[in-house]
């Protein structure tokens, strides 16, 4: 069904604002391109390494002659030196999604970065930057690494602590700099589950977690069979080790460290497994505790039909709410 069979079929002026959520390797990049086909939409990708030139193979990009003929969003627009933020992240996706639906086309947002896809569909306000507190907390990083940043920051503030894994200093720095410059917690400044945009759903992919560390593990090894190495190699002397942002991205760290000698290439698939492991069940427990998520099941071979369903139950109530 296309775009114009959809709005005659009853749907709101202003299509819905539909996003696809759940853990990575769950099947998520699938269902968006059947709710897409079926909404008469377009793709908006919100993982946070997707955005990045060449990173193709190890975030599991979708190769442009599988997308279905399907106009895809937010791909391939930064090079690897170049840093990103969510902050500006956020302004990206808000212009493409108001682009999409001014022309009546339904975004359909999909990716693994669950503080990304929340930047977008929530009330995410974000506080300013001060250099010179930045520039010296940075430099603490450097003398006492991460795991002492992360230290400090659970005494001033245990929640944010929670939220962030001790080796990821660059927004541990981050949020010891908003505590510094607002004199409140960082993780006041997190996104409210109160959503942007009136018509927004949210589609969650269930999966149990013996499968899908089996599916983990199974793409990992295809991306190993499919010349992973050889990307992070180019990527590399492309400038891949200064890009702030593009270098910490799970399976490229580890090849890094297998081309420098530290680990060996088994070690470096083994753990870029178990780090995707990790790395999933943190983002389905963010998911499970958004009571807005309508989830359907991996394998339910009705799934697209009832993540459509949801989509146009939504749709109803904020037309009848508008009309």
């Amino acid at each position: 069904m296309n775009g114009d069979e959809t709005r005659a079929a009853g749907s709101p002026r202003t299509p819905p604002v539909v996003a696809v959520v759940g853990p990575t390797a769950a099947g998520k990049t699938e269902l968006s391109l059947d709710l897409a086909e079926a909404l008469g939409g377009e793709v908006v990708n919100t993982d946070s390494m997707q955005v990045y030139r060449g990173m193709d193979i190890g975030t599991a990009k979708l190769p442009e002659d599988e997308r279905r003929g399907i106009r895809h969003h937010l791909l391939d627009i930064l090079d690897v030196t170049q840093p990103a933020t969510v902050a500006e992240f956020q302004g990206w996706a808000r212009a493409v999604v108001d682009d999409c639906r001014s022309r009546g086309v339904t975004p359909v947002l999909v990716g693994g970065s669950a503080l990304y896809t929340r930047a977008v569909l929530d009330r995410f306000e974000f506080p300013g930057t001060d250099p010179v507190v930045r520039a010296g907390l940075e430099a603490l990083l450097e003398i006492e690494g991460p795991a002492a940043m992360h230290a400090r920051l659970a005494e001033v503030d245990p929640i944010a602590a929670t939220a962030i894994i001790p080796t990821n200093g660059r927004r541990v720095v981050r949020a010891l700099e908003v505590v510094q410059i607002t004199g409140r917690p960082f993780s006041a400044t997190l996104p409210r589950q109160e959503y942007f945009y009136d018509d927004a759903v949210q589609v969650g992919v269930d999966i149990p977690r013996p499968v899908l560390d089996d599916r983990i593990e199974l793409r990992v090894r295809r991306m190993w069979a499919a010349g992973f190495v050889d990307e992070v190699r180019a990527l590399v002397a492309a400038g891949l080790r200064e890009g702030r942002t593009a270098s910490r991205a799970l399976g490229y760290q580890q090849v890094m460290a297998f081309l420098d000698g530290q680990i060996t290439e088994d070690e470096a698939l083994d753990q870029t497994v178990t780090g995707t492991r990790r790395f999933a069940r943190k983002q389905d427990a963010w998911f499970r505790k958004d009571p807005r998520i309508t989830w359907v099941r991996w394998d339910d071979p009705e799934r697209a039909a009832g993540a459509v369903a949801a989509v146009r139950r939504t749709a109803t109530i904020d037309g009848r709410a508008r009309g």
